[in-house]
């Protein structure tokens, strides 16, 4: 509702014209009042014939010109009284109590000049716009994060964030994001003011449009389901060279934190964690496979636009309840597998009194200090021995189990298909932190961590 206007009273300002300002002084009985634009007289002190009333609800209530305000309380033939006499009856009346004021006392009328209800009726107004303007803002930031691509779009959504981050659910993804916050601000400073666009041009208002847990989300969308630098360009409303930067720092970063962290365990750490399904295999230390990657290359450099793939393989160790203990840099393709074993540095870890479990075909009990648990592998024989029909059934079905551990490590899409020629660069470390990050993105694996 207007302060200036209700269904009850409304109020009017001076008029401009000087001599009908100093009839409207005259007859409130403040000739002495600076008048300014925020001067109000109420409509009750004038005649009805005075008042335009408006044509709708919400319209005002007018004067008509050379309207004077007549109505007051006191005898019209009375001049009106000085403000010094007022003040001084003020002071007689407060000598009275309430229930002994004469009969006869003079009538005290408002303050002319002022207007509390407008005041009180302004302020009120004040404040139901400011909850409007607030209500309003939570609304366009929340429709502004719902039409962007972001992190914050599918908080709410655990399937959507598995999908996307292939962490188990948003609680985990922030609780890791936790962890490497502290560390992206010093790491990542540098970089963000230097990043240059294909042409040369500064790309930086694009890039620092992401916040870091948005370029942290995209890098993850990229990891979990292959997406191309060109496509998370337009979802996440950057330049595509800004996108592949943010994928080479992340992956960068991120191999270096993780790297940091030491994640191969004592024997008595594999023990105390051991499922019941290697009670047969007790002193099971490692569950060792290897992983092979493909990735696109150019065929020649006299060749443009001619590609040819080439193959990658590492070395992944598991321990038997499921924590990636070990992750080998990446060899090319034709190496061999005990070659691989001996240049991924895992032999160096391994004491005799432990044991490693390998996959049929996986020779390399020569190059182990260590007893080494393999399915029984038919060669140039129609059937196995029947002592080994037992033990090969066990491991097998160990196998079966210790496979869907591998698949976690193996679960980033990025992999499932041939590696971009832009990726080759960052292969080793795209591949290390894919495998790392299977101990976060399904919640704590060891007590300890969880306790932490």
């Amino acid at each position: 509702m207007s302060s200036r206007f209700n269904s009850v009273i409304s109020f009017h300002s001076f008029p401009l014209d000087d001599e009908i300002r100093k009839k409207w002084l005259l007859n409130v009985g403040r000739e002495d009042l600076n008048v300014s634009p925020n001067t109000r007289v109420c409509s009750r002190h004038f005649k009805s014939d005075d008042l335009i009333e408006p044509s709708t609800p919400t319209a005002r209530r007018l004067l008509k010109k050379g309207a004077v305000p007549t109505v007051f309380p006191r005898n019209d033939s009375t001049p009106a009284p000085k403000r010094t006499e007022l003040r001084k009856r003020r002071k007689v009346f407060t000598d009275f109590k309430e229930d002994r004021v004469p009969t006869d006392f003079p009538h005290w009328d408002h303050d002319y000049c002022s207007s509390p209800v407008q005041v009180n009726l302004a302020v009120d107004q004040n404040e139901d716009l400011r909850k409007q303007v607030e209500s309003l803002r939570r609304q366009l930031a929340e429709l502004t994060v719902l039409q962007r691509f972001c992190l914050g779009r599918f908080a709410a959504s655990d399937d959507d964030i598995r999908f996307y981050t292939r962490f188990a659910t948003y609680n985990h993804l922030m609780a890791f994001w936790r962890l490497i916050e502290p560390a992206s601000h010093s790491m990542l400073r540098l970089t963000r003011a230097t990043t240059k666009s294909e042409d040369g041009a500064s790309d930086s208002a694009s890039y620092q449009s992401l916040q870091p847990v948005d370029e942290f989300f995209l890098f993850m969308v990229h990891l979990s389901i292959g997406l191309t630098k060109r496509d998370l360009g337009h979802r996440f409303n950057i330049h595509q060279s800004t996108a592949s930067q943010i994928i080479t720092k992340w992956a960068n970063f991120l191999y270096t934190i993780l790297g940091s962290v030491r994640v191969w365990m004592s024997e008595e750490a594999v023990k105390a964690q051991m499922p019941n399904e290697f009670k047969d295999y007790p002193d099971t230390q490692v569950v060792i496979d290897c992983i092979e990657l493909r990735c696109r290359t150019p065929s020649s450099l006299r060749l443009q636009g001619e590609e040819s793939q080439c193959s990658f393989k590492g070395l992944i160790g598991i321990a038997p309840h499921g924590a990636v203990t070990f992750v080998s840099s990446l060899f090319a393709g034709s190496v061999s597998d005990n070659e691989l074993l001996k240049q991924s540095g895992i032999v160096s870890l391994l004491k005799p009194g432990m044991a490693i479990m390998v996959d049929k075909g996986f020779f390399v009990d020569d190059c182990v200090p260590c007893k080494v648990y393999r399915p029984a592998y038919l060669f140039k024989q129609e059937e196995f021995p029947a002592n080994e029909v037992k033990e090969t059934q066990s491991i097998a079905r160990l196998r079966v189990y210790t496979e869907l551990l591998i698949c976690r490590a193996r679960q980033h899409q990025l992999f499932d298909t041939v590696i971009p020629l832009s990726n080759i660069e960052t292969i080793n470390q795209l591949h290390t932190v894919a495998c790392l990050l299977t101990n976060y993105q399904n919640g704590p694996l060891l007590q300890a961590w969880a306790k932490d």
